[in-house]
């Protein structure tokens, strides 16, 4: 299929790679247009210096970038240029409202498009391993699904517009919960004097096990913050969870109290650190 991608940041780069080594014709567009000549000289692709020569007669057109408004940017500059018919496929954690918005837009060119968030981080998207969740047609899903799932070991349609990205909602409300869970229980075993390895070792085949026990717990327990999602991502992320829970009445008082949590790691200083420094904030060097 003759696709494109735009934004080739950790997580966008090595997707669209996947899509070259799947053998599809792929051209790409960064801001930065270093980047994507460093892509293009890696993997083979056209690297393009706007968006409509990105999007030129494309069947697919992916991206990733940062908030609703680079979203509604990078519609506005492509959708005109596409193939008719042509699907666009948002990896953007954004709004479900712009989601559903960006998909009357398309519509109305005889276009389409699906709001497909991931789960699985700069790993994930460098193994194709992400887990994608989708909203929109499913007569565009069915056709997009075997493309984007060159990068994905999960791709499911959860309903109309907008369904992806609550569903990527409900997904970080879980992690939010479950690394404070972490970040308390690691406190909670240095000042009984535990050895945090061995608790490890106690405790993560049990019912405690998740991913991030697995991934993090050794890492947070040496002060180690660099793996990936930043904790500006995911204040961008929790807030557009509580806007929508105002809107939907969810009572999410835990998500809430650890919004303000990551507002405290950002003032440390860790404002890029990845989302496990939760357990920083509970051991600032005072306490230790």
């Amino acid at each position: 299929m003759k696709t494109a991608f735009v934004g080739l940041g950790v997580m966008g780069f090595p997707m669209a790679g996947h899509l070259t080594r799947a053998g599809h014709e792929v051209g790409v567009f960064n801001r930065s247009p270093e980047k994507a000549r460093r892509w293009s000289e890696l993997f083979g692709g056209r690297a393009c210096s706007t968006l409509a020569e990105a999007a030129a007669d494309v069947e697919l057109l992916a991206l990733c970038v940062g908030d609703d408004d680079d979203v509604r940017a990078v519609v506005e500059a492509t959708l005109e240029a596409l193939a008719p018919g042509a699907v666009i496929v948002d990896h953007t954690t954004t709004s479900a409202s712009v989601a559903r918005e960006m998909a009357e837009r398309a519509a109305a060119t005889g276009r389409f498009f699906i709001d497909a968030p991931v789960s699985g981080g700069q790993a994930g998207a460098e193994s194709g391993q992400l887990s994608i969740m989708c909203g929109g047609p499913n007569e565009a899903f069915v056709r997009v699904v075997s493309v984007i799932g060159a990068y994905a070991k999960s791709v499911k349609l959860m309903g109309g517009s907008g369904s992806g990205q609550l569903t990527k909602m409900a997904n970080q409300i879980c992690i939010a919960g479950i690394v404070q869970g972490l970040s308390e229980s690691l406190h909670f075993v240095r000042r009984s004097g535990l050895d945090p390895e061995a608790v490890l070792e106690a405790i993560s085949k049990g019912a405690a096990q998740s991913w991030q026990m697995e991934n993090r717990w050794g890492t947070m327990a040496q002060g180690q913050f660099n793996f990936g999602f930043a904790v500006d991502w995911m204040l961008k992320d929790l807030g557009l969870v509580l806007d929508e829970a105002a809107r939907n009445g969810s009572n999410l008082e835990m998500t809430s109290l650890i919004r303000d949590f990551y507002v405290d790691v950002r003032g440390m200083g860790g404002g890029r650190w990845d989302t496990s420094s939760l357990v920083a904030r509970l051991e600032k060097p005072s306490d230790a």
